[in-house]
């Protein structure tokens, strides 16, 4: 598929970030970032150890959280709390049992009172996620593809520049989370949202992302930024793309084992 939809995502740059927790009342540095740029509409995939620092750089890109120095800045303006333009999904769907697929999705515009005149939204993202005709299910009734499906459907309303993406797909089975990568990349290649992606699967990371950042350990640096040269659809059985596997591999200290 040849993406023809014009960027609508916005630019993120990472400038000389420094973040910290505490623990037991000592300083444990997570983050030291010096500089990470995303041009609008691009789509990167953030690899590293467990427990490196990558999901709390999304909550920090998110504004959830405020760096302990340094800053992020979207489109020039810097990122000093939450804001529907980004929108973090998480590994669990965290849908509200008591509300049905439509009022789950539905709940940004609704919180913000847009409901009345956007509700329109609603019908036209449950079917770009395949879920039109299952609008009055509850998530007891879905299966896991489908209750992820909801979860991206209730991101993708609220018309994101930035998608900040915890390993949305890591907890469901082989074949599901293959079709869902697709699924994932088609949509981001209509919406063309800026987009990162947290992930421990090399080659799902190779198969979504314009660009794979490789970190160390915690405190977290950024080791490679490896461009994916290869046009969409990507297929994970072309030479290219074994190569560029290799490349991630190696900067993870993993090639031995493959």
């Amino acid at each position: 598929m040849v993406a023809t939809a014009s960027a609508c995502g916005a630019s993120v740059r990472v400038v000389g970030l420094f973040h910290q927790f505490e623990l037991h009342g000592q300083p444990l540095p997570v983050l030291d970032v010096t500089n990470l740029e995303a041009a609008a509409g691009e789509f990167i995939a953030l690899l590293g150890p467990s427990g490196c620092g990558k999901s709390t750089l999304l909550r920090l890109i998110a504004g959830l959280e405020r760096p302990h120095s340094g800053g992020i800045v979207m489109d020039e303006q810097k990122i000093d709390g939450p804001d529907p333009s980004r929108i973090l999904v998480f590994q669990d769907p965290t849908l509200f049992p008591w509300r049905t697929v439509r009022q789950n999705v539905a709940l940004g515009l609704e919180t913000r009172g847009l409901l009345r005149a956007q509700g329109g939204r609603v019908d036209d993202v449950l079917r770009q996620v395949g879920l039109d005709g299952f609008d009055r299910a509850y998530p007891h009734q879905l299966s896991g593809g489908m209750a992820q499906r909801a979860a991206l459907a209730r991101a993708l309303v609220n018309e994101p520049s930035i998608m900040l993406l915890d390993e949305p797909l890591a907890n469901l089975d082989g074949l599901t989370r293959i079709t869902l990568q697709a699924e994932l990349a088609a949509l981001w290649e209509r919406q063309r949202f800026t987009a990162f992606l947290v992930t421990h699967d090399v080659d799902e990371a190779l198969y979504l992302a314009g660009r794979v950042v490789v970190l160390s350990r915690r405190p977290a640096r950024i080791l490679a930024d490896v461009r994916v040269d290869l046009p969409y659809p990507r297929h994970r059985g072309s030479p290219r793309f074994a190569e560029l596997r290799q490349r991630v591999l190696e900067e993870l200290g993993l090639r031995a084992h493959w």
